[in-house]
């Protein structure tokens, strides 16, 4: 099952594990059973602590197995074969039942331990999923931190037939008790700030104690991140404030131009990003967005959705961008229930359907092109005359037999039967003609939103609500800077969102240094 590759960095893996691990399998006939045995067999002569055994117990999915303790004091289970992304969450897994210990914060994992009452959930990813590693990795550390807590991580591609009854189409979804608990990306703060009520209250009551900052830098995407590290490594009092540190690259796939790194993914670069920016002197502050910004006399204050706020001598803005939307009749309603922002994600749960890709630039074409090997039938709508997309990606379009490619047509209305999407409604900007077209998923890709609209009337803002930077990133506020996607500069790229957040930093560093500095003797001006 697994190659020589694979096995060997397996077994280097699991030479940390300090204690017994069980895999109990619960298999059927199929030929998936057949390869999780051999999986589990690969697994087991990697490393002397594993043992593999079969059970039949009833009410559990199969085939599926758990990750157990010889105690029974943990209570995690993969169903299908956790491979793809998931193979690390696989991984992590077993080392953290095997006793190697997490690399999250101190203060969540006691946070974890603490929660009273049982808690038993149910995620559903695919396999491509980008973001379904982060909610699987987070419960499944959950499970072995607390002996109330149980997780079963299935794959809905594996288990369609229940996918469908639940009305799964999009991935990640949580379930907890048998109820919806959460859809898409979350990490372990994010699930322990949904369980423990009171944990949002005591964070604002923290920030409300913390003394103003020289440097206060709102987002923790490549622009954020850069902008903290090039701002403590000055030896200033450095804050990080971020609704998800990681921001928009999380939700990246490959990235195969971030020079020097020939490839990585978003979520492994997102990582990176954090551990980074914690190596140094910087208070982070995560799942905080921002309300307002307001200027005094002796610096700014930010005030926080959560109702507290934070001091700066100066700021710096890297808020990014989001997907955005169509703004149509029923997209909101239909949203995760066929339509979706992320093909790569969601993609495998619309297996042999038909599906729409809305926008026929680059992401709009590669959406359509991975689509065109999974789904039975993709409808391509453009709102151009033309497609926008290189040409070398429109040749490998137009060369697939199952997708269809309509320019000038303006999608007017998302079409469903209450429960699910069930087509779209569009018109012939040429003609005015309106036409529909039966379908069962539709895949939004328009390009993006900056977020900045809690700072309309605060600083000078463009059409498009980019804020407006000059060469050094100031913004029209003095003291106020602003870097990455959600500004005036051109080209949307990871690593000009790096450069212009470390330049962002430096000049609020500089400014820090002017604005400081003492007043010349007027005797030695005239001099």
């Amino acid at each position: 099952m697994l190659d020589a590759t694979l096995k060997t960095q397996l077994k280097g893996y699991l030479e940390r594990v300090t204690q017994p691990i069980q895999l109990i399998a619960t298999l059927d006939d199929s030929a998936a059973a057949q390869e999780m045995r051999q999986l589990l067999t690969d697994i087991a002569e990697q490393s002397a602590q594993v043992s593999v055994s079969e059970r039949d117990e009833p009410g559990v999915p199969r085939p599926s197995f758990a990750i157990a303790r010889p105690d029974g004091s943990v209570h995690l289970r993969f169903a299908g074969l956790p491979l793809g992304h998931e193979f690390t969450s696989l991984v992590l897994a077993l080392l953290q039942v095997g006793g190697h210990p997490s690399r999250e914060a101190p203060e969540l994992l006691e946070q974890v331990r603490a929660l009273p009452g049982r808690y038993r959930f149910t995620t559903y990813f695919s396999q491509s999923c980008q973001s379904c590693p982060d909610v699987v990795q987070a419960l499944n550390l959950m499970a072995t931190l607390n002996p109330r807590i149980e997780h079963v991580a299935i794959d809905g591609a594996a288990f369609q037939a229940e996918v469908e009854r639940l009305g799964i189409m999009a991935v990640p979804a949580i379930y907890l008790e048998g109820e919806p608990f959460g859809n898409g990306r979350m990490g372990l703060a994010e699930i322990l700030a949904k369980l423990d009520t009171g944990s949002t209250a005591r964070a604002a009551e923290a920030i409300k104690a913390k003394e103003p900052f020289d440097v206060l830098v709102v987002g923790g995407g490549p622009a954020g991140a850069a902008a903290a590290i090039y701002a403590a490594r000055k030896g200033i009092r450095t804050g990080v404030v971020a609704e998800r540190f990681g921001g928009q690259v999380l939700d990246t796939l490959a990235i195969e131009n971030f020079i020097s790194v020939p490839h990585t993914e978003g979520p492994r670069l997102a990582a990176a990003l954090e551990q980074h920016v914690r190596e140094y002197e910087v208070d982070v502050m995560n799942l905080q967005r921002a309300k307002s910004l307001v200027a005094g006399s002796d610096g700014f204050e930010l005030q926080l959705e959560g109702g507290a706020a934070l001091k700066a001598r100066s700021v710096v803005l890297a808020t990014g961008a989001r997907w955005r939307q169509m703004n149509v009749p029923g997209e909101n309603d239909y949203r995760n229930k066929g339509v979706a922002y992320c093909p790569h994600c969601d993609g495998p749960l619309f297996k042999g359907k038909r599906v729409a890709v809305i926008g026929g630039g680059n992401s709009g074409v590669e959406a359509a092109i991975d689509l065109a090997g999974i789904v039975a039938h993709v409808t391509l709508l453009e709102f151009d005359a033309k497609l926008r997309a290189d040409e070398v990606l429109q040749r490998k379009l137009r060369s697939l037999p199952n997708v269809r490619v309509i320019v000038s047509a303006q999608t007017t209305e998302v079409l469903g039967d209450g429960q699910r999407v069930t087509g779209l409604s569009y018109k012939e900007r040429a003609s005015g003609d309106s036409h529909r077209v039966e379908l069962e998923g539709i895949f939004v890709q328009i390009g993006l939103l900056p977020n900045t609209e809690w700072l309309k009337g605060t600083l000078a803002l463009s059409g498009r609500g980019e804020i407006e930077t000059d060469a050094r990133g100031e913004t029209s506020l003095p003291g106020v800077f602003a870097a990455g996607d959600c500004t005036t500069v051109p080209y949307k790229q990871i690593v000009i969102a790096m450069g212009e957040g470390s330049k962002a930093a430096l000049s609020a560093f500089d400014h820090l240094i002017r604005s400081s500095a003492p007043a010349q003797d007027p005797a030695r001006q005239v001099a």
